[in-house]
């Protein structure tokens, strides 16, 4: 079969822009799409192009696909889903093929994509289910597969949730980095190491933070991609500058991945390496980081969120202040650099942003990133904040917009905002905080 996979373009919608003209407020996506490379992965005896919108944005255009699909897989995020089912509509009338919809949208919210031009909705980790869907297509049988809601019909048949297992992550199965070739150059990480290639050593994660739909992606379960996969997806990846392991927790089981930095010594690489990790693993760990830096780690990005234990503990962080304090100190002792995710709530006064501000400037942080708290459908902070939703419109949950009403004008949260996003680039151009200023 010929299986089209799409990448759909930057999109999303910004409020501050249309409503107060403030056009510094955006977040641009470059990374290369690591879930469709990895769908490609477990479809031999198919032909399988990628098209990438957001680094092709004329990718569909006849002269660029090499044939004419039977099948078309589309993933997205939330503020792509609009965009998704735009894509859908124009590829089931213009090829009369059969469209396959999956990503972290679908995983939180699969009747989202309810639409007559849909014929299938993939959740959670699909690189198997989605082969096997393909597998009964081909065979001419009706596909009844745990995971997948089967909209064919017009009406959605029932639908079985999927038990994931280590069977799921497919191991055997490298991702094909080769159908985005093309493109490498154009996957980059501003401020953390230039042409950058995706790694998954995990899927799933072992906390449940209310905001987070990764749980969504494998039904609360954490697995663990085999090392030895791990250590051949990065062999794969020889035309980067930079490795970044994607895992939203690359270290939540600590002895493997203190055996993957075993073998990743072994096998002498020499890349830049950046992971995500919690900072209670750090502290509790800090020889593992000892460990990892020799292996190559750069860069960690971390989840500090909030610097209130209070909002810490409403967002079911598990985490406190002190504790992202110590992890700061380890790594900045190690030499690691820190990507520091912070999130601005739409309750936050000027006090609130001061703080912060204050803080992200004392930390020792490289490269903090604020995010506007996003209650995205299908988590637990969703179905919290779900009667205060003021903004329904899928196109503006960003991560930059605030979708329940802001206690500062909201001119003046955007102004303060975008103040902060400014002070944050600043802090990563300058080259560091005014802590690690003092201490050289």
């Amino acid at each position: 079969m010929n299986i089209l996979l799409v990448n759909p373009p930057n999109c999303g919608r910004s409020i501050p822009e249309e409503n107060y003209g403030i056009t510094t407020i955006k977040m641009i996506f470059r990374g290369e799409p690591l879930s469709l490379e990895t769908l490609a992965g477990n479809l031999e005896g198919h032909s399988v192009a990628i098209v990438d919108l957001k680094a092709d944005p004329l990718g569909l255009s006849p002269e660029r696909l090499p044939f004419a699909p039977d099948v078309v897989g589309l993933t997205g995020v939330t503020c792509e889903a609009n965009t998704v089912i735009a894509i859908a509509d124009e590829l089931k009338a213009r090829f009369k093929t059969l469209v396959v919809v999956g990503g972290h949208h679908a995983s939180c919210d699969p009747g989202f994509f309810s639409k007559p031009f849909v014929d299938y909705v993939v959740t959670g980790l699909g690189k198997l289910s989605f082969r096997q869907l393909i597998d009964a297509l081909e065979a001419g049988q009706k596909p009844n597969i745990a995971g997948i809601l089967n909209l064919r019909e017009g009406v959605p048949e029932p639908f079985t949730p999927r038990c994931y297992t280590a069977a799921d992550l497919v191991d055997d199965r490298a991702p094909r980095y080769d159908l985005v070739r093309q493109h490498r150059d154009a996957y980059v990480m501003s401020g953390v190491g230039g042409k950058t290639g995706f790694v998954a050593s995990a899927f799933g994660c072992t906390h449940s933070c209310t905001f987070c739909c990764i749980p969504n992606m494998t039904a609360n379960r954490y697995l663990l991609h085999s090392n030895a996969s791990v250590v051949r997806d990065v062999a794969i990846l020889r035309d980067v500058d930079t490795i970044r392991l994607v895992d939203a927790n690359t270290f939540g089981n600590v002895e493997t991945a203190r055996d993957l930095a075993d073998r990743l010594m072994q096998a002498g690489f020499r890349k830049p390496l950046v992971a995500d990790v919690r900072s209670d693993t750090v502290v509790s760990n800090p020889k593992l980081f000892e460990h990892w830096r020799k292996a190559g780690l750069s860069a960690a990005v971390i989840g500090f969120e909030e610097i209130s234990n209070r909002r810490l503990a409403q967002l079911n962080k598990r985490s406190t202040i002190q504790t992202n304090i110590e992890a700061i100190r380890i790594l900045k002792a190690l030499g690691i650099r820190i990507v520091g995710d912070f999130i601005v709530s739409p309750d936050y006064e000027e006090a609130d942003f001061e703080g912060l501000e204050s803080f992200i400037q004392q930390s020792g942080i490289d490269l903090p990133i604020p995010a506007v708290l996003t209650p995205i459908p299908g988590t637990p902070l969703y179905e919290r904040m779900r009667a205060q939703i003021i903004v329904d419109d899928l196109d503006y949950y960003t991560f930059t917009n605030a979708v329940v009403a802001t206690r500062m004008a909201e001119k003046q949260f955007y102004r303060r905002y975008a103040g902060l996003l400014k002070n944050c680039l600043s802090q990563l151009h300058s080259g560091g905080s005014q802590a690690e200023k003092e201490n050289d």
